[in-house]
């Protein structure tokens, strides 16, 4: 199979400090890949060897099926990103900013900065300064910077950093109609797992500077262990409930109040008729089923800390 992304054992050491070693990443063409890990788990550093801004220590990175040099300008050209914070010329405008950026990629289409503008609800402060933008404001327009010259590529290094709830899910369909609709390869970093399981094809968890999986979503959610998840005042008693009474061994206490059951033998009804007669209150009980926020603590061992 070919892939739009693919790296080869990309290691990245300064100061004598391995930042990544030995990352292998495969981003098939058409899909969004979700690069996850906390902050400081090596994605920037990844990202930033991917669009050529840092040289590996070791490995190699191929974009198109072609390997990354410092030469790489064409390879380049097809590509849009933003790694950490965008940065504009803070006395011109949105609109002349993104114009600026137009005529040095040599990308002339009529209506194309307009039409940025507003995919990302900046069309109003086009003609504002951007000393003038709040954070999200600049965030929206690292963005609509991104895709302006409607690149193959789109890496996106943590991209909804200070929008709103309402502002994030805006960035999450638009990322999600550009892959789908305009068959853009979407490569995006994040620490926030709920925003990446609903838009991601497939993802990649680094921790500690490695590559821990590539996984597709599907996958996951075929993996996914269903579970009833009980929510108590008195999370002994109802443990020893379900150990001594109902003769349960798959269980997990989770947290101070929370405890999931895997065994799929015992009902809702059954066991919420046991803990009340054992004078346990129940405050909520249901059906669940894994996410990848567990997933995710399972792969890098965080559940157990």
């Amino acid at each position: 199979m070919s892939y739009i992304i693919q790296t080869d054992r990309l290691t990245k050491t300064i100061g004598g400090r391995e930042l990544v070693k030995d990352v292998n990443l495969h981003v098939k063409e058409g899909e969004v890949y979700g690069f996850l890990g906390p902050n400081g788990a090596g994605k920037t550093t990844v990202m930033k060897m991917l669009t050529n801004l840092w040289k590996p220590t070791e490995g190699q990175v191929e974009l198109f099926g072609e390997t990354l040099t410092p030469w790489s300008y064409e390879v380049l050209k097809r590509m849009g990103s933003i790694i950490e914070f965008p940065t504009f010329y803070d006395s011109l405008t949105g609109y002349e900013n993104l114009k600026l950026h137009a005529e040095y990629m040599g990308y002339y289409h009529h209506g194309s900065i307009e039409n940025a503008l507003e995919l990302l609800d900046l069309g109003s402060a086009g003609g504002k300064q951007v000393k003038n933008y709040s954070l999200g404001m600049r965030e929206r327009l690292g963005i609509a910077r991104a895709i302006l010259c409607k690149p193959e590529l789109l890496i996106l290094d943590e991209p909804t950093n200070g929008l709103d709830p309402a502002g994030m899910k805006q960035i999450r369909d638009l990322l999600r109609s550009l892959c789908t609709e305009y068959q853009i390869t979407v490569f995006i970093s994040s620490h926030i797992l709920t925003e990446i399981e609903s838009i991601a094809d497939t993802v990649g968890i680094i921790h500690h500077g490695r590559l821990q999986k590539e996984i597709g979503m599907s996958k996951i959610r075929e993996e996914s262990l269903a579970y009833t998840e009980l929510s108590v005042e008195n999370q002994k008693k109802a443990a020893w409930v379900l150990s001594e009474k109902l003769g349960l061994t798959n269980f997990k206490v989770m947290g101070e109040k929370e405890i999931r059951i895997y065994d799929s033998r015992i009902s809702p009804q059954e066991l919420s008729r046991e803990l009340a007669l054992s004078d346990v209150p129940v405050t909520a009980l249901g059906k669940k089923a894994e996410t990848l926020e567990d997933y995710f603590l399972k792969i890098t061992g965080e559940e157990k800390a």
